[in-house]
């Protein structure tokens, strides 16, 4: 190959003179150097992880939730993905979300988090009391599924007080034909408001809560085509009630719904056939009323007043447990030693013994069994000292047809136990 002329020259001599070092890690041997060098790498990668903290940019959203009004913020893709403009998501994205309140592991009492599956955005939604009436920090980690990369938000919640008038009227409907996911952006929720605008008087209604059927303690519906979870919806005006209204809470529509008939309903459906609603769980709550305060009760000193008809009852008089103590004790004891005493005269003074049997037995039939023992004793004893030859029909291997018996030296193992017949 041939040498390029531009190139330097890489002789020995034509290389530069090395430079001295005149460092203290040089100077000091290789261990002194290999530390130096281990501490210069641990600060560069220390300096790098704090510029890349430096660099990383946390979204942040101020939101102004209001007291007594439903508050829904949607957790859409598009914002954790930091698409450019004009881009649309691609429906192929999976992204979780997991949300929580700063420096706690769950989000608030009144706040919830849902969502449907990893294709579809993520909700927060909830009705603030006047206990959460303050700044709350929400903080939102994005998980994407597809490349495992994660992205942070923080929402920071004013909760304030509502403006205009108050909502005394309010309803609550049970929705059966949509999802809480459904129900909780702006344009159902806004179609809902202006179709029961035509059963209500009117006035402007507002929506007070959202609830999913299964938090109210609803089941969890079939697999099938249409069947949806329910959700609870709670609407408040400042107008009252329309008659339609009241005569669906009526007691006479209530019996009507105990026996499973429909209610009363005086006017048009104008919810339907866009929202099912079950007219049977329909309830009416009018805060224009007051409540009737509880007395509160008086504590007393402790003492009952004397009462004409309590008669406490009169000190008992002083007993001798003594005699029924004895009685209790003695009497099982006393009948347990007569049946001990019952047994041992049954058992040792009613036997009749040998001799009383000897003399009742007639002397022949003694006679009789004596010579019997003797006569057996006297044969054991022949049969005992007796030598004779073994019987045939006793010994191995013996044919009972022909009397014959086999040759000793033959392996009786090897012959058959039953021989052939000719």
């Amino acid at each position: 190959m041939g040498k390029d002329p531009a190139a330097p020259d890489a002789s020995p001599s034509a290389l530069p003179p090395p430079l001295l070092c005149s460092c203290p890690c040089h100077s000091q041997g290789p261990s002194a150097g290999t530390a130096m060098a281990a501490a210069l790498v641990g600060t560069a990668l220390l300096v790098g992880l704090l510029a890349g903290l430096a660099g990383t940019e946390l979204q942040q959203t101020t939101l102004h939730p209001l007291v007594g009004r439903v508050f829904v913020h949607t957790l859409d893709h598009a914002t954790f993905l930091r698409l450019p403009e004009n881009v649309a998501v691609p429906p192929s994205v999976r992204i979780t979300y997991h949300a929580h309140l700063q420096g706690h592991p769950d989000l608030p009492r009144w706040l919830r988090y849902t969502q449907r599956s990893p294709h579809h955005p993520g909700f927060l939604y909830g009705t603030a009391t006047p206990e959460d009436h303050s700044r709350q920090v929400i903080e939102v980690v994005a998980y994407n599924q597809d490349s495992f990369e994660t992205t942070r938000q923080r929402l920071v919640l004013l909760i304030g007080d509502p403006e205009g008038p108050l909502l005394p009227h309010q309803a609550e409907f049970l929705v059966q034909s949509h999802d809480v996911e459904e129900m909780l952006p702006s344009m159902p929720a806004g179609r809902f408001l202006t179709a029961l605008g035509g059963l209500w008087e009117p006035g402007e209604l507002q929506l007070i809560n959202i609830t999913s059927a299964l938090d109210c303690g609803g089941r969890v519906p079939l697999p099938i085509e249409g069947r949806k979870e329910g959700v609870y919806v709670k609407v408040g005006s400042a107008s009252p009630f329309s008659t339609c209204l009241k005569m669906v809470a009526s007691p006479d529509s209530q019996a009507r719904c105990a026996q499973g008939q429909p209610p009363l309903l005086s006017c048009y459906d104008t919810l339907a056939p866009n929202f099912r609603v079950a007219w049977c769980n329909v309830s009416l709550v009018d805060k224009s009323v007051p409540e009737p305060v509880d007395e509160m009760p008086t504590p007393g000193d402790g003492i009952l007043e004397h009462d004409p008809f309590f008669c406490p009852p009169t000190e008992a008089t002083a007993r001798d447990f003594l005699t029924d103590a004895l009685v209790t004790l003695l009497v099982p004891l006393l009948v347990a030693l007569l049946l001990t005493l019952l047994l041992a005269y049954v058992m040792c003074c009613r036997r009749e013994g040998r001799l009383k049997r000897d003399l009742v037995t007639s002397d022949i039939q003694m006679v009789h069994h004596g010579t019997i023992r003797g006569n057996t004793e006297e044969l054991r004893q022949m049969a005992a000292s007796r030598e004779v030859p073994r019987p045939l029909s006793t010994l191995p291997m013996f044919n009972v047809r022909t009397g014959e018996r086999l040759p000793p030296r033959v392996d009786s193992t090897q012959v058959p136990l039953i021989l052939d017949q000719r």
